[in-house]
């Protein structure tokens, strides 16, 4: 791959570049808008996040963010103010919380695009956009109301902006790559520095230019640019929550998840090769022969830049003792641009649609999965949420998934149709199947009560606490602060159908799989 002309050859040229552009247009809007409102925030960092939001409105603090009541640490500022703005022109709701993060995942896109256009040639660029838009994780986290879509967005375009510093050294690269850290270190912290910092590191020097990444990285007008950013929110919060944010943001949520693992969140050395393999769907026969290939490219600046972007990113996070799937999204922007120029040379139809094939049929299979599993299930919570599971899946989940899987076994055997082609409108329906029916089903079996039980408790006079249960969409359904407690009598509690049997009296309100909103009228028989 090289970053002066276009690695496809003559299979890039037949392509249309009005038509790329198109499908691009159609993969964005499948990905990041289709349905943006159609089903309840997920638990926990949907709700986590949008509570945050929902309270700072109704505070008017836009200083520090609170959840159940108490100060939340766990990130900056940035994606709250954002969702803050996109509530208040829009209402609270799912397609206000989650719109700031499908115009990042847009922006995070162009930007990709711009970028291969300018080191590859145009027709690339939109392919690299449309691999990116259609891959599997991208569209479940790329219009989730939680800060991944942003700090993504931000650590490809500081990249983006160093890696231009390269090739012509011109400092507005650097002072771009600053203001993008500063934004990032806004929305995430120290991880939005430390892989731009550290993959530029490693590239400058394999490149011998070790200096030259010095005066960048010490550029007085630079630093002083990524201060003027991240200088005045911490050091209002700081002021205001005194030692209590460094330690719990700073040490607790950064240094702490990189040494041992946080809230369960651990996992095998190799937890990342699963993760890439099912987070690169439909892509991913392509991006390994790409990444097969690159071994061979490491003489081209841009390879070796992918490379160790991508390579750094999955160590990193390798080795960290908190392990979530989303993580490695910070390195798989590269990918998608080598996964693109792969597309145009890639000769196997077969092997090409084989994992996007593989993913429709496991869709088919998945209602008769669940209910094979559901009478193994140990736990009485999860077994009363999968209760009446088959009534989710209907005609549309089979007929979609169905004509998916259809189009997806002709594309392995006909060879007429361009591969960019195939695999654009493989990825199309991958979007379009994620966003129009699987997780509007997920989040209706996992999340539907929560949202109808704080439909419910909404206009309740009563003190609301959530007893057992950890879920904070609760509270923005509910529009309300809601603590974390044992019931008192007189309260409206939120809590599993199988905690009812510790209270000596009460009202149910509502109750629907596993999960119950009742009127304490009288003592618990049990504390805890």
């Amino acid at each position: 791959m090289t970053h002066t002309e276009s690695p496809g050859g003559q299979g890039l040229r037949t392509i249309p570049e009005r038509w790329l552009g198109v499908a691009l247009g159609v993969a964005v809007f499948a990905a990041f808008f289709f349905n943006l409102h159609g089903f309840p925030l997920f638990d926990l960092d949907e709700g986590a996040f949008s509570e945050a939001t929902r309270d700072m409105l109704a505070r008017g603090d836009y200083v520090a963010t609170y959840l159940y009541g108490e100060p939340r640490y766990d990130k900056p500022i940035l994606i709250y103010w954002l969702q803050a703005l996109s509530v208040s022109a829009f209402g609270l709701n799912e397609f206000a919380l989650r719109l700031p993060s499908a115009l990042s995942s847009t922006l995070w896109m162009l930007a990709l695009y711009a970028f291969a256009a300018r080191v590859t040639d145009r027709r690339t660029g939109m392919m690299a956009a449309i691999v990116g838009a259609t891959t599997l994780e991208v569209g479940i986290i790329g219009k989730a109301a939680i800060a991944d879509a942003l700090l993504n967005l931000l650590i490809a375009a500081s990249l983006f902006a160093i890696y231009l510093h390269y090739q012509d050294g011109r400092r507005r690269w650097i002072y771009a790559a600053f203001a993008c850290m500063g934004l990032g270190f806004l929305t995430k912290g120290p991880v939005a520095v430390a892989i731009p910092f550290v993959t530029s590191l490693l590239f400058f020097a394999l490149r011998g230019r070790w200096r030259d990444w010095l005066r960048a990285a010490l550029n007085p007008a630079g630093i002083a640019l990524f201060l003027v950013i991240i200088v005045p929110w911490y050091l209002l919060i700081t002021l205001r929550e005194g030692p209590g944010f460094v330690l719990g943001f700073l040490l607790e949520h950064n240094l702490g998840r990189f040494q041992e693992p946080m809230e369960g969140h651990s996992g095998p050395i190799w937890y990342y090769v699963p993760v890439l393999l099912l987070g690169m769907l439909p892509w991913t026969a392509i991006v390994l022969a790409a990444l097969w290939r690159a071994r061979r490219q490491l003489t081209d600046d841009l390879t070796l830049f992918l490379l160790i972007w991508f390579g750094f990113v999955f160590v990193l996070f390798s080795l960290a003792g908190t392990k979530l799937p989303h993580y490695l999204l910070y390195g798989m922007t590269p990918l998608f641009l080598l996964t693109a120029a792969e597309v145009f040379r890639m000769r196997s139809a077969f092997w090409s649609a084989l994992p996007g094939a593989l993913f429709f049929a496991f869709m088919l299979a998945f209602p008769s999965i669940v209910v094979a599993v559901r009478s193994t299930v140990g736990d009485p919570f999860v077994a009363a949420l999968l209760e009446d599971v088959e009534r989710h899946f209907g005609i549309l989940w089979y007929g979609g998934f169905g004509i998916a899987l259809a189009v997806s076994l002709w594309f392995m055997f006909e060879r007429r149709i361009h591969m960019a082609w195939r695999m654009t409108a493989i990825g199309l329906l991958l979007a379009i199947g994620l966003s129009g029916l699987l997780l509007p089903t997920v989040a209706a079996v996992q999340q539907g009560p929560i949202r109808d039980a704080g439909l419910v408790a909404r206009d309740r006079p009563e003190t609301l606490v959530m007893w057992s249960l950890n879920n904070p969409s609760f509270n923005v359904y509910a529009q309300r602060v809601v603590e974390r407690r044992s019931p008192e009598p007189g309260e409206v509690a939120l809590t599993r159908s199988t905690r009812l049997e510790r209270l000596a009296e009460y009202e149910v309100l509502f109750e629907r799989n596993g999960v119950a909103l009742v009127k304490v009228m009288a003592s618990s028989a049990t504390r805890d």
